[in-house]
């Protein structure tokens, strides 16, 4: 397909971006193009839009960004037989090289030579976007566009609090960013017998709440070790699954942790962190997990079958629906955190 699409380029080393008019990608024998139907914002994004250190050492503007979203298959390459045009689809936005030692040991969502789209590559805030037909996933023609977009960072959650067993276990989800309000409804829908949502910002709590938290703490009001002390009788939580980054939270998640307990880590600190790794992990037994992306492709299996199940219902997380033009408004809700998941629409 030829001709120029509307797009949400990251133009410079500096804070903000730009709609832009740049060319429809052109793709290869192994790649589709995909209009794109719904796109929405992750924290990643807002990284990138706000140029903060990470977004500095790691990405190379002028580019397209944005990597979730949902949409229709229009143009295949000769050699993809997995989809047709007229399907709808999203994508895993790691692209990996299926070569190295962890692609060969059926660990490639921790490739050594990942590329992200959005990140490493031209991404999805725009109407049209390229990708291998390997990384597509296949959704059902009645899944509404705008949740079909939000699959990826779900499946984020998803591996977060299904990294381990949760049934009949206490599970402490710390940051209830977008990501931390899914994995509430993930442990719940999962035979968690409490979930416990740390934050400090009221509105998300709220959709905490929404999505099926047994309890909310704002961490500003309250001390989170004691609430935990009283709603456990003293043992501590199971499972904590932290997505704050912030360090004060993050030691907090390890102290609350029960002994032989899991600390499963999803946030990103944008600095180091000191834990007391003799009295918070040695002497209690604990599991600490980094987790990054999904499993390939056992998280998306995963993600399928909560949506289409209806055990999870993501809509009361879904905040706001914004054309591409007004982008942002989008983020600057993000950055305010008076939102949940915000949907643009090419």
């Amino acid at each position: 397909m030829e001709g120029t699409m509307k797009a949400i380029v990251k133009p410079e080393r500096a804070p903000g971006a730009k709609l832009d008019t740049v060319p429809i990608p052109t793709i290869n024998d192994s790649e589709v193009l995909i209009q794109v139907k719904a796109t929405s914002i992750c924290g990643t994004d807002v990284h990138i839009y706000a140029w903060d250190e990470w977004s500095q050492s790691r990405v190379n503007p002028p580019y397209v960004f944005g990597h979730e979203f949902a949409g229709v298959v229009v143009e295949k390459g000769s050699n993809v037989t997995n989809v047709e045009v007229g399907d709808h689809v999203s994508a895993e936005t790691h692209i990996v090289c299926g070569e190295c030692k962890q692609c060969l040991t059926g660990q490639a969502h921790i490739c050594a030579n990942t590329q992200i789209i959005g990140v490493d590559r031209d991404g999805c805030f725009a109407e049209y976007v390229a990708l291998p037909a390997v990384n597509l996933w296949k959704n059902d023609p009645e899944l509404p566009f705008d949740v079909a977009s939000v699959q990826e960072p779900f499946g984020n959650g998803v591996h977060t609090v299904l990294a381990g067993d949760v049934a009949g276990k206490t599970v402490a989800v710390i940051g209830c960013g977008p990501i931390g309000i899914m994995a509430v409804g993930v442990a719940k829908a999962c035979g968690a017998s409490q979930v416990i949502a740390f934050d400090l910002n009221e509105y998300r709590l709220d959709l905490a709440t929404k999505m099926g938290a047994t309890a909310v703490v704002n961490s500003m009001n309250e001390d989170p070790l004691e609430v935990v002390n009283r709603l456990t009788g003293g043992e501590g939580v199971d499972v904590v699954c932290e997505m704050s980054g912030h360090p004060i939270a993050m030691n907090q998640g390890f102290k609350m942790v029960t002994n032989g307990g899991r600390v499963s880590i999803l946030s990103l600190p944008v600095r180091p962190v000191e834990i007391d790794v003799t009295n918070d992990i040695v002497f209690k037994g604990i599991t600490v997990q980094g987790i990054t992306g999904r499993k390939m492709y056992e998280t998306w299996q995963q993600v399928s079958g909560l949506l289409s199940s209806g055990q999870v219902d993501v809509k009361p997380m879904i905040t706001h629906h914004f054309p591409l033009e007004e982008f942002e408004k989008g983020f600057n809700l993000m950055i305010e955190g008076k939102c949940g998941k915000v949907v643009l629409h090419p």
